[in-house]
């Protein structure tokens, strides 16, 4: 039996159990602590704390399910890698950071997971090798340190407390001057792990890692540990001027992306800035105070945005690693099953009524409107969410419809039965899994009172970003050469308003010319002229001359001797 299987197997019993220990806790309405006394010497006692509630165990049940499926799907798209027993083994490493992160209410147990996840990620971003990975795996793992370096920060702020237990002091500290730095680092470092801006560059960049890790990283894993890490501490910063500051970032975040995906033309980059846009809705909603609704939404994006990644890896996978949408075409004819899936998945992601997406993603728009936003971030929310329905018509235009535009000679179809039945696993939650988590978390309907117009807001902009998106696609090719220039991924819109550019090259630009500069005119200039080359030449005529000296001793002391005889005679005659 191979190690996937075995895998997949202990995942899914896991999933299943933690599943129905989950129902059992929202039944009864249980909360469980358990500590564990790791190490004891005299007085000081090394605690390893769980938190076990229905939220953690939920969110356990979904990261291994996800995981299952995911290893599952690898056996076949990773068949023929010599070192697939060590991918499996990052995978689950990266799972178990994960679920550390989960279960913890302690900031020290916490940095024990968040680390795991930043390691294990550049390990899995760097897992093919090749320049451009080392450069997306250096950028990931660079950017999530700032993340890090917050965390150990707030660490050493919470010794004030006398516990690392952040969770006994979010409430009845939360005028304190210190539970506000705290809220401050723990923001910062939910934003760097969760990719808003401007911390947003090292979200597509980490598409180098194989597709199999992407659909873990961009469902449950990595990009969800900052949202939920603000879920557990939404507490301690609600209606304070650091929630207000995060509300707009996130928004913008969100509309960023979103213009992204509709310039760029890698098939994983879209989906990877289309994940950047529904973080940014969960942080925004977040940020408003409603953090059941922003776990809902987390859960229900991690089903269809797995079966999202799963779905392209399948169609990267038969066009020969081809990742250009450019080059697809008429995939429906070819691979129906995939396509389907893909189809699917596409429109929970836009908020299609009845599919997983569309129980968390309205609900979240109508209660914006009722939540007195201003007009700016409404405006931004409800253009963002036309935009995503925008790139997904766009993706679906370019890859499904149309004539066929890569090799005339070519073997494409849904012949690998073991992705196509990972993918048809999350298929089935993909479906009904909104439905299922609106039942399970929201106990008490949401009573909703907007006029006729605003109740039909959110489907008339998604129905019309569709339309927007299918009309300009179409017919690209009639427009003049000056709009045709906008529509390049190296301008502002393009290229996610150049914090790639200013993350990288912009940035070490300055200290690299600054480090050229010293070199030259210090290190080669000036340390040479007062330093090695002045000393070498002082010594080496010193030495000179005392070797002259050394080596002539008996002549120098005879001349020395009759020219002092003759100054003594001279003297005498005087």
């Amino acid at each position: 039996m191979s190690i996937c299987l075995i895998s997949f197997m202990s995942l899914l019993g896991a999933s299943v159990s933690l599943f129905f220990i989950c129902l059992y806790f929202i039944v009864n309405d249980l909360v469980m602590f358990i500590e564990w006394e790791v190490l004891s010497l005299n007085s000081s006692s090394v605690v390893m704390t769980i938190l076990l509630d229905w939220m953690s165990l939920l969110f356990m049940s979904f990261v291994l399910f996800i995981s299952c499926m995911v290893i599952y799907y690898s056996d076949d798209y990773m068949q023929g890698d010599s070192t697939l027993d060590r991918f499996i083994m990052l995978v689950l490493m990266f799972v178990l950071s994960m679920i550390f992160v989960i279960i913890s209410p302690n900031l020290i147990s916490i940095l024990l997971g968040w680390d795991g996840l930043g390691l294990v990620s550049y390990c899995l971003v760097i897992y093919y090798q090749n320049v451009k990975s080392y450069n997306a795996g250096m950028i990931t793992a660079l950017t999530n340190r700032i993340g890090d370096v917050a965390l150990l920060l707030s660490i050493a702020w919470m010794l004030n407390y006398g516990s690392w237990n952040y969770i006994y002091y979010l409430d009845c500290m939360k005028a304190d001057h210190t539970m506000e730095v705290i809220s401050w680092l723990i923001v910062l470092a939910a934003m760097t792990k969760s990719a808003q801006i401007p911390f947003s560059s090292w979200l597509p960049a980490a598409m180098a890692a194989p597709t199999p890790v992407s659909a873990l990283v961009h469902s449950s894993t990595l990009v969800t540990a900052g949202v939920y890490l603000l879920i557990r501490f939404n507490f301690a910063f609600m209606n304070t001027y650091l929630s207000k500051l995060l509300l707009l970032l996130s928004v913008l975040t969100m509309f960023m992306a979103g213009l992204g995906a509709n310039y760029e033309f890698d098939l994983k980059k879209i989906i990877a800035l289309s994940t950047l846009s529904q973080l940014g809705l969960m942080m925004s909603i977040l940020s408003l105070g409603l953090y059941n609704l922003a776990f809902f939404h987390l859960l229900s994006h991690a089903l269809f945005k797995a079966l999202l990644f799963m779905c392209a890896g399948s169609v990267i996978h038969n066009m020969k690693n081809m990742q250009d949408i450019r080059y697809m075409g008429g995939l429906i004819k070819m691979m129906p099953l995939t396509c389907s899936c893909l189809n699917v998945a596409n429109l929970a992601l836009c908020g299609m009524p009845f599919l997983a997406g569309f129980y968390s993603k309205d609900l979240i728009l109508e209660l914006l409107l009722m939540s007195g936003v201003n007009f700016f971030i409404f405006i931004l929310y409800f253009f963002s969410t036309g935009l995503t329905v925008c790139y997904s018509m766009r993706m679906v235009y370019y890859s499904m419809t149309g004539d066929f535009n890569f090799m005339s000679l070519h073997s494409i179809g849904d012949k690998y039965w073991i992705m196509l039945k990972g993918m048809m696993g999350l298929l089935f939650l993909a479906i009904i899994g909104g439905s299922l988590l609106s039942w399970l978390i929201i106990s008490t309907p949401f009573m909703i009172c907007l006029p006729l117009g605003l109740k039909f807001l959110t489907l008339t902009v998604s129905l019309m970003g569709g339309l927007m998106g299918y009309e300009l696609f179409q017919f690209k090719i009639s427009w003049s050469l000056s709009i045709m220039k906008l529509y390049s991924s190296t301008n502002f819109l393009g290229n996610m308003w150049f914090m790639p550019t200013l993350s990288t090259s912009y940035l070490n630009y300055s200290s690299l010319m600054i480090g050229k500069l010293v070199m030259k005119n210090i290190d080669q200039g000036w340390n040479e002229y007062y330093g090695a080359q002045s000393m070498y030449t002082v010594f080496s005529n010193v030495s000179q001359m005392n070797s002259y000296l050394f080596l002539n001793n008996f002549k120098i002391y005879l001349v020395s001797f009759i020219l002092w005889i003759m100054i003594l005679v001279f003297l005498m005659l005087l």
